[in-house]
């Protein structure tokens, strides 16, 4: 059982790892707003990563025909939320919490931030479920609830992630200028705005080609 808790440590690292939308806003949260700001926005990824192992497990059969029966509903949405999280984030002022001193506050807006662009990506349980399989933690008994250290195990290997890159980020924020931070800033919103932006286009296509078919 403890190298069944160990691997599903490692899989909430690696389900956190890849860059995407929710590692850019956290390395944009921590260099603007200090490690607490950028550790509570991993938490909301945290929180969808761990509610994405849940399904992973005991209902996936149900979530991937809602998503099948959905996916360009997802796509657009999720397309809309995330590029207006980038738009928020390349025209507002990252020295905000700098000037009120690092750590002096949280925001429980970064927390739902992240928790609104985590659920925009319905398609990370897979990624998930992938990381189970090549752990080797599938369960033959899904409905079996001795799973849930293993389900707690990926959630701490996720929050000790986040906490251990923001922590990074934070001390060598003090390294950057201004300058670098507002560019690090618009540059990251431009990104999630593209990305954003990619996956409304993707759902609109994908309903105006199966609209004319």
């Amino acid at each position: 059982m403890f190298l069944d808790i160990l691997k599903a440590f490692i899989v909430g690292i690696c389900a956190s790892v890849p860059i995407g939308p929710i590692a850019i806003l956290v390395i944009q949260k921590s260099l603007s707003g200090g490690h607490k700001s950028g550790f509570i926005t991993g938490l909301g990824a945290c929180v969808v990563d761990t509610l994405y192992a849940v399904i992973a497990i005991f209902a996936l059969a149900i979530v991937q025909e809602f998503i099948n029966a959905h996916q360009n509903v997802i796509l657009i949405v999720g397309g809309l939320v995330i590029a207006s999280l980038g738009i928020s984030m390349t025209f507002s002022d990252p020295f905000r919490k700098m000037k009120k001193g690092a750590g002096s506050s949280v925001s429980l807006t970064d927390f739902m931030q992240a928790v609104v662009m985590g659920f925009s990506n319905p398609g990370a349980v897979f990624v998930i479920l992938a990381l189970f399989a090549f752990f080797g933690l599938a369960d033959d008994a899904p409905h079996n609830w001795s799973i849930m250290p293993i389900i707690l195990s990926v959630s701490a290997g996720s929050a000790a992630y986040w906490f251990s890159l923001s922590w990074l980020l934070n001390h060598f924020r003090k390294k950057f200028q201004m300058r670098t931070i507002l560019w690090i800033n618009r540059i990251a919103g431009a990104v999630i705005i593209i990305l954003g932006i990619a996956l409304l286009g993707e759902g609109l296509f994908n309903s105006f080609f199966q609209a004319t078919h």
